[in-house]
Order: C-alpha cells, then sequence, then structure tokens
C-alpha cells in the first residue's frame, strides 16, 4: 500500500493543473450545461482579459515613443475620429485616470469575450442535446446567436452591424467546425 504521508507534499506543473481541468472541470453546478457555460465564460475572460491589458500597454508604449519632425512629442489625437487611437481615459492625463480607463476597458472587453464564449457554448451544447448530433448546423446557428448579441452590446449598433455580425458568426463557427477534423 502506497499512501503518502502528510509531510509528503504532492508538487504538480502549471500545465499538469491546466490540463487537469479538462478531466475534472472548474465549476461543479449541477448540470454540465451550466458548467460548460460558467467554463467557457471564466476561460474566455480570462483570455479576454489579458489581450485587452497588451493591447493597452502597447498602445500606451508605442503612443508615448512618437516624435514629431521637430523633435518634440506631439500631443494624443483625442478627437472622436481617432478610431485606431486610445480609449478616452488611456490619452495620458494623468496615471491615476490612464491606470482607471485600463481597469475599466479591461473589465469590459473580458465582459463581451466571456458572454461570447459562454452563450456559444451554451448553445452548441444545447443543440447538440436537442437535435442529438453536434454538426456544422448547430455551430452556424450558435455563431450567428453568438455574432447577434455581440453586435447588440456595442454603443451605437445598427440593424445592418447585427446581420452582419451574426453572418460573421456563423460564418466562424461553421469553418472551424468544418476545418476541425482536418488540421
Amino acid at each position: 500500500m502506497n499512501l503518502k504521508t502528510s509531510s509528503e507534499v504532492e508538487t504538480r506543473t502549471l500545465l499538469e493543473e491546466v490540463c487537469s481541468f479538462d478531466r475534472k472541470g472548474l465549476f461543479d453546478l449541477g448540470h454540465p450545461l451550466l458548467n460548460r457555460i460558467a467554463e467557457s465564460f471564466v476561460k474566455a475572460s480570462g483570455i479576454g482579459a489579458v489581450q485587452a491589458v497588451s493591447r493597452d500597454a502597447y498602445s500606451i508604449a508605442t503612443q508615448g515613443n512618437k516624435v514629431g519632425n521637430n523633435g518634440v512629442i506631439p500631443p494624443p489625437d483625442v478627437s472622436a475620429t481617432n478610431k485606431r487611437g486610445l480609449p478616452a481615459g488611456l490619452r495620458g492625463e494623468t496615471s491615476n485616470k490612464s491606470l482607471e480607463a485600463m481597469v475599466v476597458n479591461t473589465g469590459k472587453e473580458a465582459l463581451q469575450w466571456g458572454v461570447a464564449a459562454g452563450i456559444y457554448s451554451g448553445l452548441t451544447y444545447g443543440l447538440k442535446e436537442a437535435r442529438g448530433a453536434h454538426d456544422w448546423k448547430n455551430s452556424a446557428v450558435a455563431g450567428a446567436i453568438t455574432g447577434a448579441t455581440l453586435a447588440l452590446t456595442l454603443e451605437d449598433s445598427t440593424h445592418e452591424q447585427v446581420v452582419q455580425c451574426a453572418i460573421t458568426g456563423a460564418a466562424i463557427s461553421t469553418a472551424a467546425n468544418l476545418f476541425k477534423g482536418i488540421f
């Protein structure tokens, strides 16, 4: 019998910990659908937060290094037409405002990523259970609904944007499902 004593500590690498999530899951909420939605939300939210922080940090770093022709750092473009620029508070007014804006922006983006993953995962699971098959049709419907939902989270979403995002979501998720077996 090989029992471990309390003085022996089981050591596991981070990779082993992450891989074990697939076997036992992060949550046990009593139903596989709820477990899947919650796990997808948490995982995608973390990815969205890392992506938002790295993008904002890159934008701040590159904007801080711009020097004009005369050797003077130009003021940041704060016009409404600066679509590729920084979010409102990340334009260098003060450190506290920039940090606060970065946290708010990161939270919003993490929430959007989590909602998208939770909706898509829940829909694909529900459609699989309802239809008895997991195929490109489930992916197309789930992608379309998820895309339309994300379009509705935009500040000034129009009908055209909602339809375009629904079509894009359906196309991307269908392609991913079809290419899953190839790669």
